[in-house]
């Protein structure tokens, strides 16, 4: 068979799914093209491991389906996972030395629900050591041809940072190492390394996709979402990943699965978006406001109104979040221990001690300071003094938002307050990575779903994402507003140069 006109790596989802359902293309053939892809830039960092035989396999047996006429609506597109879902066919390791060697004997509902709409695994990506990071330099696991740990690098320009935690995942779609991929967001970690690669990417309602078989950071935080190239592409994604999963998941959400690509192509007229003057203040960088204020012209183009809005406890959502995140994680990761399964010390005289060692050789840096900061806050004399006036503090920044959507239906601001910084910048002042979530962890807390829509270019030619966040269950609209937003723009076709 052969392809009628672009390079394989340059269609979209969507065209991609229907050149293979009109069979111009074998899926064989689409995963081989990206295979060799991901090897030929390696470099990048962006994958920690590939199983060809397990992926060719899953694509011969896509292109039965394609014959036989019974194909799903992914059926024989290459799809890359974020390392924090357990899979079968792929070790996991969560960017841990903790789990170095780990084989899940099942896969995670989102791969299995991805699967079952017919998407061929390529393989697992660079992630920050259990999703905490903001910029994918936490990763203790050495990258595909690679002989020790590596950052992941952006490819718009390799000496900067892609964005984390699912910096691997936004990498390879960004580089063309895979048309869509799966991330995870606790804090931001779909948009951020969205908006710093040029890509897009959604954090659906908290409890839409299941958390079953996603490696626990924060579990009233950590929600799973797509990103590829486009809006189109992702509700296409996201409607093959939820759905309830409430046998085995207990935050899942008991609302059937929905078709998120019906109303992206509804009028956009009277569309009333909330601007947040908070997300516009001092701290903004010049290059990232100008970006945003393009793309809200745009909007009002389109149709749209501008809503001036508040959320007042905006600032409040940093300390807040590094309190509660850390806490969930200091008992998420208690079950490292050595005992069951991952690392074990080799060397240790008793129990505590293989306690102590296992952990203090398992674990990174970054991954201790917030099991150390979340063991603090929960501890007897402090609880009441952080934990619980934190989740006080969550509650009104929930309020806030609901508020605000008393006046608007969409509301609109910057992902990150700078574009991509370099490699290594940050890495003697962690409180720099935490600031820079400034703009995502207000929805976080909230539960509320989330988007990074590319929007233009900044310092050093580095891409820009500006940030639509919903009301609960509004993923559709999210969506609407983003391919609208993206028919009349081009920022999400645009490509680093040499892939």
């Amino acid at each position: 068979m052969t392809l009628s006109h672009s390079p394989l790596h340059d269609l979209s989802v969507t065209a991609l799914a229907a050149e293979l359902r009109q069979q111009r293309v074998s899926a064989t053939e689409v995963a081989q093209h990206f295979l060799a892809r991901s090897h030929a830039h390696q470099h990048l960092g962006a994958y920690v491991a590939l199983n060809e035989e397990a992926t060719l396999a899953q694509a011969r047996a896509a292109d039965a389906r394609l014959a036989a006429g019974t194909a799903g609506p992914l059926e024989g597109v290459p799809i890359a996972h974020k390392d924090i879902f357990v899979t079968r066919d792929f070790p996991t390791t969560a960017g841990s030395k903790m789990l170095v060697g780990y084989q899940s004997p099942f896969d995670a509902t989102v791969v299995s629900r991805l699967a079952q709409a017919g998407a061929v695994t390529l393989g697992k990506l660079n992630c920050d050591e259990f999703a905490m990071g903001s910029a994918n330099e936490n990763s203790a696991v050495a990258p595909v041809g690679f002989n020790a740990p590596a950052p992941v690098r952006n490819p718009w320009d390799t000496t900067r940072v892609p964005g984390g935690s699912s910096g691997g995942s936004a990498v390879a779609v960004a580089a063309r190492l895979a048309p869509a991929v799966t991330g995870t967001d606790t804090g931001g970690s779909i948009r951020q390394p969205a908006s710093f690669c040029g890509i897009t990417g959604i954090k659906p309602t908290y409890g839409r996709a299941s958390r079953y078989g996603m490696i626990a950071y924060a579990s009233s935080l950590d929600q799973a979402g797509p990103m590829a190239r486009s809006a189109e592409d992702c509700a296409l994604l996201l409607s093959a990943m939820c759905g309830p999963d409430l046998d085995r998941d207990s935050t899942s959400i008991d609302l059937p699965a929905e078709n998120f690509s019906a109303r992206l192509n509804d009028s956009l007229e009277g569309l009333r978006i909330g601007i947040p003057a908070e997300f516009f203040g001092e701290g903004l960088a010049a290059d990232v406001r100008a970006a945003v204020d393009a793309a809200l012209k745009e909007y009002e183009k389109l149709g749209a109104k501008l809503v001036p809005i508040s959320l007042p406890r905006t600032e409040l959502s940093i300390p807040v979040y590094y309190i509660i995140a850390p806490a969930e994680a200091s008992s998420n990761l208690s079950r490292f221990d050595g005992v069951k399964f991952g690392h074990r010390a080799q060397n240790f005289t008793d129990l505590e001690d293989m306690y102590k060692k296992t952990r203090a050789e398992g674990f990174g840096d970054e991954v201790k300071r917030r099991i150390m900061t979340g063991a603090y806050v929960l501890s007897h004399g402090y609880y009441d003094a952080y934990y619980l006036q934190a989740q006080k503090i969550r509650r009104m920044i929930a309020d806030d938002f609901q508020q605000a959507f008393q006046q608007c239906d969409v509301i609109a601001g910057p992902v990150a307050p700078s574009v991509a910084w370099k490699l290594g910048e940050h890495s003697s002042d962690p409180l720099a990575d935490y600031l820079a979530d400034i703009f995502t962890l207000p929805a976080s807390l909230a539960g509320l779903p989330g988007m990074s829509v590319p929007v233009g270019f900044g310092e050093g030619q580095m891409p820009v994402g500006m940030q639509l966040i919903g009301n609960y269950f509004q993923e559709a609209r999210l969506l609407n507003a983003a391919h609208c937003l993206q028919q009349a723009t081009d920022f999400h076709l645009r490509q680093p140069e040499g892939f």
